[in-house]
């Protein structure tokens, strides 16, 4: 066998193996992102979620407006 064959068929079953394992992990991502917009619509949620924190969230953000909007103004608080 010529070495440039070898090489070859090394070279193409090398880039099948890496094109098999990155479809099993974008597949494995959908199921993934699948799973969660099944629980997203059910109402179930991710207990390390915190971006609906509700209202002690809210009146942060409205302090911290308060005080932005103070300091823009030229206010001492």
């Amino acid at each position: 066998m010529e070495p440039t064959l070898v090489i070859a068929a090394t070279s193409l079953l090398g880039v099948a193996l890496v094109a098999a394992a990155l479809l099993r992990a974008w597949e494995g991502w959908l199921s993934l992102k699948r799973r969660e917009l099944e629980a997203a619509g059910q109402g179930r949620r991710d207990p390390d979620d915190t971006r609906g924190s509700g209202p002690i969230a809210l009146a942060d953000m409205r302090e911290r407006i308060r005080k932005l909007e103070a300091i823009a103004n030229g206010v001492d608080l």
